[in-house]
């Protein structure tokens, strides 16, 4: 009882006996000298608020910290307030930042603004760390392409083939991002005669405003193309996909930044507008389920890939996943080889990919980086004779010519960025996007913020930006003595191992003969995955037959 008695006098609670003592002279003050009450109000009501702030404090029974520091504890939270734009404005070097860079972010706003993007005096990073990247250049230079390359989109299947440029924009739903970043990205998209992605939250009549090249991602929720059940509906997907700015349709399986996990959108979130886009009522929660419905085996994935491309059209079809088990894939080329049914085309993301929202152990620790998971499709697609038929997409933190250029050499045939356009419209990294409150109306639905984006300004940034870049990955085509960037192959790329030794990533990522696992390989990242991989199951086969034998 004593030790109570005497809190008051504890240095912790000496700024609520402050507050307390501070109140009761002002209104002492106040009934002695009514006269002085200009000076004696603004004093009172400041000390009493204090006052009843702390001793809330004193009885909180969900924060220790401020029952122990009663008002003063504030501080603290508010400082933790502030942390990230302490660390982004004040304390975070040019290189080093994450998950960009400051240097990174810098470009991309420079680009998106047509402002001079070069840089002084020569390189900070520390060539001679251990991890450090760079490409051989040629003596004999040839002359920078006056136009960008594309690449054809589509197989022996395919009636309407697409032609897509080596930069598209990746995949941001219409709910995760406001209604004027979707307007922008499209017009950008349209001005500069490149493709947006939709993400997995459908079509919505922002994608459609301005007529950019679409492509169409199709979760496992089936939005936009969806029964009353959440079922895919044929009906409903073929009307969509057969609007002319639906180029290509994509079957997402799964996420770099949170591979094999579903997620929820609150009923609360689902507005009018995003409930007619995908296809749910309104005062239900919005389910992404973690597995799709229409397909269980990678036979019946082909086989659903190929409707997809029948329904639309025959435009291209094809999937876009995060490398998780090496069986699973193999075992949808297995499917391949035994269907003859192939997709037009694959997107490979990164487990450094980026999400508006994902558990902190999905986003650090599940899913393969993109360099492995685009070089191990690649030279799967090769080792079973089927590369060149299937196009391959890469997405993954990509934002600069250097980096498409590495994804090139590694076996991608274009490249998607979200986070880096995102850049171009504004985007500060703020680190808000799963809050709803940020502060460039990009990645928000409270139209109060969404407004301070301005639809002309930033399309014609977004176009800017991917001009830009493409322009900076044509410098280092003619830099390398090549004629398009297409030839980059992984010999042109070097990565510092230790202080004293280099290696390309030729030695790095070696490569597999054309049909090598048709014929039986010893490459151990095939060798082992191959004999596991079976068409029928995305199950190894050892442990398929153990289910059998049950």
């Amino acid at each position: 009882m004593l030790r109570n008695r005497v809190l008051i006098l504890s240095p912790r609670y000496i700024l609520l006996t402050l507050m307390v003592l501070a109140t009761l002279a002002c209104g002492l003050g106040l009934l002695l000298a009514p006269g002085a009450w200009p000076w004696l109000l603004p004093g009172l009501l400041l000390a009493g608020g204090l006052s009843a702030l702390g001793f809330r404090d004193l009885f909180d029974p969900t924060h220790a910290i401020l029952r122990s520091y009663p008002i003063a504890a504030h501080l603290r939270f508010l400082m933790e307030e502030i942390r990230p734009e302490m660390r982004q404005y004040f304390f975070e070097d040019e290189k080093h930042g994450t998950p960009f860079s400051r240097d990174k972010r810098a470009v991309v706003y420079q680009r998106a603004k047509g402002q001079l993007d070069k840089r002084p005096f020569g390189t900070q990073y520390e060539v001679y760390d251990e991890g450090h990247e760079w490409m051989h250049h040629s003596m004999a230079p040839r002359p920078v392409a006056q136009s960008a390359p594309r690449v054809t989109v589509g197989g022996p299947d395919c009636t309407q083939p697409y032609g897509a440029s080596l930069f598209n924009i990746s995949a941001m739903s219409f709910g995760s991002l406001s209604a004027n970043a979707i307007r922008a990205l499209n017009q950008g998209a349209k001005a500069g005669g490149f493709a947006h992605d939709t993400g997995e939250g459908g079509l919505s009549p922002y994608h459609a405003e301005a007529g950019g090249d679409l492509i169409w991602e199709i979760g496992s929720g089936y939005f936009s193309a969806r029964d009353a059940q959440g079922r895919f509906d044929p009906d409903r997907f073929a009307k969509n996909a057969a609007a002319p700015q639906v180029r290509m349709v994509e079957l997402k399986l799964s996420q770099g930044a949170k591979p094999g996990h579903g997620g929820v959108l609150p009923a609360a979130k689902v507005s009018a507008e995003i409930a007619a886009t995908r296809g749910v009522p309104m005062g239900q929660d919005c389910i992404s389920p973690s597995a799709h419905s229409a397909f269980a085996t990678p036979v019946e994935l082909l086989r659903f890939v190929a409707e997809m491309r029948r329904l639309s059209g025959g435009k291209p079809a094809g999937f876009k996943l995060c490398i998780g088990h090496r069986w699973e894939f193999l075992a949808i080329c297995k499917a391949m080889l035994e269907t003859g049914i192939t997709p037009d085309f694959i997107v490979v993301d990164g487990t450094e990919g980026g999400t508006g929202a994902a558990p902190l152990e999905f986003m650090d620790h599940v899913g393969m980086p993109l360099r492995e998971g685009l070089n191990f499709v690649h030279n799967a697609l090769v080792g079973i004779g089927l590369r060149d038929r299937i196009r391959i997409g890469a997405s993954g933190k990509i934002a600069s010519a250097f980096d498409i250029a590495r994804a090139l050499a590694l076996g991608a045939d274009w490249c998607n960025s979200a986070r880096g356009f995102m850049f171009a419209l504004g985007c500060i990294q703020s680190l808000s996007c799963h809050t709803d409150r940020c502060p460039t109306g990009v990645a928000t639905q409270d139209p109060t913020r969404s407004r301070a984006l301005v639809v002309p300004d930033k399309a014609q940034r977004v176009a800017q930006f991917h001009a830009a870049t493409l322009e900076a990955l044509g410098e280092l085509v003619a830099a390398a003595g090549l004629d398009h960037p297409g030839q980059f192959r992984p010999h042109h790329f070097y990565r510092r191992i230790s202080a004293h030794e280099v290696q390309s990533f030729a030695q790095l990522f070696p490569e597999l003969a054309p049909g090598e696992l048709l014929r039986g390989t010893q490459d151990p990242r095939f060798r082992e995955a191959w004999a596991m991989a079976q068409a029928h199951s995305f199950a190894p086969r050892a442990r398929a037959l153990e289910v059998a034998a049950d």
